[in-house]
């Protein structure tokens, strides 16, 4: 079984925090397209980045369940795991309180391989616009979402794919064109009818960046979305 998947910045599973949009051409005619996007994803309780490959020179990565092979344009990369947000949820409460959201004691989260001091101070987090529910008392407890998108305020390279990751099912040899991290994004629009990957197509063509001139505006930030609300 094989399954294509493109950039979704409203997925109902995916509480979207950053992503990025990565540009590969090779001497011989070959491109590449990786879509990066990282948040939280409620579903299997992890933060994750999620990149989407296409192109003419894909690895498509293999998984093998019950004896079928599934065939995907995808990879997923786990930045915070569900044993650690286990580890950081709120015990004390009720309701909500104790559902994805983290305990007022936590001092540190783990990402990857490190330890990251925790910031329990809502206040900050709203400065970035995050919107942090107030529960019996006007208690405010930090969200597993909201955690991911204060990172990729303050600091969106703690959540970024390595070159090697972003690498992983394209060809090594492939250069890097650009990488544009400020774009106009519209879901209900084939890819062919945008502005938007129009000039894309033309700066994979011509490995040419001046290509890029978005007349558009930017809004692939994750406040301009609704997502991870199902």
């Amino acid at each position: 079984m094989q399954y294509n998947f493109f950039l979704n910045l409203e997925h109902g599973y995916f509480m979207t925090a950053g992503n990025r949009i990565h540009l590969y051409g090779g001497d011989e005619g070959q491109w590449a397209i990786v879509f990066e996007k990282n948040g939280y994803q409620n579903r299997a309780m992890r933060a994750e980045i999620e990149l989407n490959y296409i192109g003419d020179c894909i690895n498509y990565p293999v998984e093998r369940y019950s004896g079928i092979n599934h065939i995907s344009n995808t990879n997923n990369i786990v930045l915070i795991d569900s044993d650690e947000f286990e580890r950081i949820e709120n015990k004390k409460g009720s309701g909500l309180e104790i559902f994805e959201h983290i305990g007022e004691q936590v001092k540190e989260i783990k990402i990857r391989d490190q330890f990251i001091r925790f910031n329990n101070n809502y206040r900050d987090y709203e400065k970035t616009g995050i919107k942090i529910k107030s529960f019996n008392g006007g208690r405010k407890l930090i969200g597993f979402g909201d955690l991911v998108r204060y990172y990729n305020e303050i600091n969106p390279a703690l959540l970024y794919a390595s070159e090697d990751e972003i690498k992983m099912h394209i060809p090594k040899k492939l250069k890097k064109i650009m990488t544009i991290d400020k774009f106009h994004y519209d879901g209900t629009i084939l890819p062919s009818k945008q502005n938007t990957y129009k000039m894309i197509a033309r700066i994979l063509v011509s490995g040419d960046t001046t290509y890029w001139k978005p007349v558009l505006p930017f809004n692939n930030h994750w406040s301009y979305w609704e997502s991870g609300d199902l």
